[in-house]
Formats: structure tokens, C-alpha cells, sequence
């Protein structure tokens, strides 16, 4: 049997989940779980001035709620700290890396030395091979690995192809500081293979890292990852993304009023293909993903693709999913956390009873909260602005002639309340829109909403009729 493919996400916590890292972790997740492997999460916590609870919270929250799950327990780096020293310590000991005493004035002149001839700044490996007895006294060394110096070192990226560099261009970078603490390349490198990890999927802006790790696991006689380096996400204009195009966290999608299974469908679409195909449901992506459509060219983060994405999901939803996701979704949505209380047994019916005309009129839940608000409302209704004109226009007039019409209905449903008033219009020589559209503003407060007639059946005779009443008293 085959080795188990095995994965990882290793987001540092010092921000939120943004959406590149949470397309990161989709791709891995997809990469593993389509073969019955394993995706690992270790929380890259070794910044500790940066590193903060709250964002290991919202880290955690955002990959549950994108639905993406991980096997075993979180790994903390910082927790491994003792293990990373003890591999720098074994390199030193093999002859593979060596202690430097550089200051930090000689590695600034080192610098300077590079630009002003026009080469790249690196370490110029000055302490690679003296004598331990030159050290001086009392001076807190570095321990830097010892490199190859010819030659080249090539990468067969699964995304990216055969990518290779020239180790003269390759310093003695940095194993473990003077302080005692790992380097990111040393920490990364020793908890990969420490796990298990077969393969790496991670942002192409980590490509040079690639090379650099891959020098330490040819010192440590380690097999190398696969590795795989995704193009990072763009904005519509092809610049970097950024917050104004949309780089936020995963936390401020929902409360954009997205749903998980739409963001996570316009997630693995961003920069991965199958054929022409736009919408996936999590089976179908689990049986598709390969990294061998993942494109070499950077994704554009495109809003009105995701909102079309988002209502195409939500009109798809059942009326009882829906209402369950809206309801899930309250405390993050603007204002929804003040509804939270509303919600018992007779609204959730209502809210079911009005889901078909919401969501044909809502690509976000946020649209969805403002359509629903008129199932919120109490008495008397707060009017918009249009629905103050509609009324002022003669609506009133309107509403106190068709007030004991609807009063004297026998039943009370849409067909009933549309009958009764499309003769009423038709009597006084009226569009029917003359007629609904002050009955709307007088019902909901608002100039917009679901069908009329669906309205006043979910809201029921007395809501309805009170509602009405207190327009023309």
C-alpha cells in the first residue's frame, strides 16, 4: 500500500483567516480528502510579539465555518521550539552548519557592499570555515547552515514546473538565532517532516523559501515534499490584492451575508478549472480537484462573480436550509445579533412562509435580513423615505377605502387579499400598482418587498389589518 498522502495548513496567527490562506486550505483539504489522506493544521505561532489568541480564534472559527476540517490536534510551533534547536544542533555537530559571529554593523556593511555593486544583499559566509578558537568572548552566535555554493537547486513544482536556482545565489541563511529561537525555514522544515508531510500546498510567494528548504532537507538526508506553489489572488485590475479589493477575512464574508458553500465553490474556482464548469457541490469537487488544472497566472478576485455565486445558492437552497443558515447567520450579520430574541416558534414559521419571495430577491443574507425586516417590524412601522411619498401621494386614501374590503374577507391567503384588491383597482379605474403599491408601504414600511399579496398572508389578518390601520388614523 501506498504512503498516506498527508497535507497541511500552517497559517501564522497574526491576523485573521484572509481569503488567500482560506483558498490555501481548501486546496489542501480537497488534495487530501480526494484520496483518503489526512489535512494537518499547525499554527505558525513563533512571532510572539505578533501571534495573538484572538486570531488563532478567528483561524479556527473560519475553517469550521467554510467547512473544512483537519485531523488530529492543532500543532503550535512555538510549542517545538526544543525540537528545532536540537536538529541545529545536530547540523552543527555533522559539520553542516556552522556558528557565525557577523555584528549586526558587518552584516549592514555587508548590505551595503552588495547594492553599491549591484548584486543581491547576502551573507558573505565570512565564519564558514574558521576555527572555533577565533570566536570572541562573550558574543551570542548564530548558527547558519553550511550551503552548497555550486551547482543549482531544482524544484519539480506541480504547479509551477521545474523551477531551479544557482546556489552561488543562495546564501548561508540562518538556522537559529543568537537568542536560542528557530528561524521560520529551520521550524517549517523540521515540523513538515516531524508530521508526516508529503505534500506542500502553499502560495507561490513562499517559492524561494521552496529553495532554501530544500537545502536543509538535503543536509538532514530527509526526503523532500512534493510541492506545489498556487499563484496568489489578484484584484479585478491585476494589482496584488488588497483590502479594497476584497482581502479580508473569512469573518467579514459572513457577515457580508455570504454563504460557506458559496464562498468555498468560488474559492477552489479561483485559479483551478474543469472544463467549463462553474458551480460544484462538495462531492464533485472532492472527485475533480488535481493540482494539474491549477493555473500558473494569478486569480482576480471578482465580487459580482461571488454575489451571482452566493444567489445562485441561495435560490437553490431548500426554504428550511435557508431559514437555517439565515438564522445561524444572525449574530454576524449588521444589526442581526438585536434579532436574536425574535426568533421563536411563530417567526421561525413566518420566516419559512416568506423564504420563496425572499430569496428571489436577495443575492447576500444581508439582502435577505432587509427583506425580512417587515417580519420584524413592530408597531407602528418606522416608514422609509419612498414609503413616506407613496403614502403622502394619495396612498392613505387608498388604504381607507381598501381597509374594510380586506377587513370583510371570509379566508385570509394571497389569493383571497389579491382578489379583493384587483377589484377595488378595477372599480376606481386604477393600475393594480396604484393600489399595491401603497398597501405595500403601509404593510412593510418599505417600497420594496416580496410579493404584496404573500406579505400580508405570512403576517396574517390582524398583524396586517393593525398595520394598515395605524396608517390612516
Amino acid at each position: 500500500m501506498a504512503d498516506q498522502v498527508v497535507t497541511r495548513f500552517a497559517p501564522s496567527p497574526t491576523g485573521f483567516l484572509h481569503i488567500g490562506g482560506a483558498r490555501t486550505a481548501l486546496f489542501n483539504w480537497l488534495f487530501a480528502r480526494r484520496v483518503g489522506g489526512k489535512m494537518l493544521l499547525r499554527i505558525e505561532d513563533t512571532d510572539r510579539e505578533r501571534s495573538t489568541d484572538a486570531a488563532i480564534t478567528a483561524i479556527l472559527d473560519g475553517l469550521s465555518w467554510l467547512g473544512l476540517d483537519w485531523d488530529g490536534d492543532t500543532i503550535y510551533q512555538f510549542q517545538r521550539t526544543a525540537r528545532h534547536r536540537e536538529i541545529a544542533e545536530r547540523l552543527l555537530a555533522e559539520g553542516k552548519a556552522y556558528r557565525c559571529y557577523a555584528t549586526q554593523k558587518e552584516l549592514e556593511e555587508m548590505r551595503d557592499t552588495a547594492r553599491a555593486e549591484g548584486r543581491p544583499p547576502r551573507y558573505d559566509g565570512r565564519w564558514r570555515d574558521r576555527p572555533a578558537g577565533d570566536a570572541p568572548k562573550g558574543v551570542a552566535s548564530v548558527i547558519r547552515l553550511k550551503a552548497p555554493v555550486t551547482g543549482e537547486t531544482a524544484l519539480d513544482d506541480q504547479v509551477q514546473g521545474r523551477v531551479t536556482w544557482a546556489n552561488e545565489n543562495l546564501d548561508d541563511f540562518v538556522l537559529l538565532r543568537s537568542d536560542g529561537t528557530p528561524t521560520y525555514m529551520l521550524a517549517v522544515v523540521v515540523d513538515d517532516h516531524d508530521m508526516g508531510v508529503t505534500h506542500i500546498i502553499r502560495g507561490d510567494d513562499h517559492l524561494t523559501n521552496a529553495a532554501r528548504q530544500m537545502q536543509i532537507y538535503a543536509a538532514l538526508d530527509w526526503a523532500i515534499p512534493t510541492m506545489a506553489h498556487i499563484p496568489l489572488i489578484h484584484g479585478p485590475d491585476g494589482a496584488k490584492l488588497s483590502k479594497r479589493h476584497g482581502a479580508l477575512g473569512v469573518d467579514a464574508y459572513r457577515a457580508m451575508g455570504y454563504l460557506p458553500v458559496a464562498l468555498r465553490n468560488y474559492l477552489v474556482r479561483l485559479g483551478w478549472s474543469h472544463g467549463d464548469q462553474e458551480f460544484f457541490s462538495t462531492e464533485e469537487m472532492l472527485a475533480n480537484f488535481d493540482l494539474a488544472h491549477v493555473g500558473r497566472s494569478a486569480a482576480r478576485f471578482d465580487y459580482a462573480k461571488l454575489e451571482h455565486m452566493n444567489g445562485h445558492y441561495m435560490r437553490a437552497s431548500s426554504d428550511q436550509e435557508l431559514v437555517a443558515a439565515f438564522i445561524a447567520s444572525l449574530p454576524f450579520l449588521p444589526n442581526g445579533s438585536t434579532l436574536i430574541d425574535k426568533i421563536d416558534p411563530a417567526m421561525q414559521a413566518k420566516l419559512l412562509a416568506a423564504m420563496s419571495g425572499l430569496k428571489e430577491r436577495a443575492k447576500t443574507l444581508v439582502e435577505l435580513l432587509e427583506g425580512a425586516m417587515f417580519l420584524f417590524a413592530t408597531r407602528p412601522l418606522a416608514l422609509d423615505d419612498k414609503a413616506v411619498g407613496i403614502l403622502d401621494a394619495n396612498g392613505r386614501a387608498h388604504l381607507a377605502q381598501l381597509l374594510p374590503r380586506l377587513a370583510a374577507l371570509p379566508e385570509w391567503n394571497a389569493g383571497s387579499t389579491e382578489a379583493a384588491v384587483r377589484e377595488y383597482a378595477e372599480v376606481n379605474r386604477l393600475k393594480l400598482g396604484q393600489v399595491a403599491q401603497p398597501l405595500r408601504a403601509g404593510v412593510t414600511g418599505r417600497a420594496t418587498s416580496p410579493g404584496i399579496f404573500d406579505v400580508l398572508e405570512v403576517l396574517g389578518r390582524d398583524e396586517s389589518l393593525g398595520r394598515l390601520q395605524d396608517q390612516i388614523t
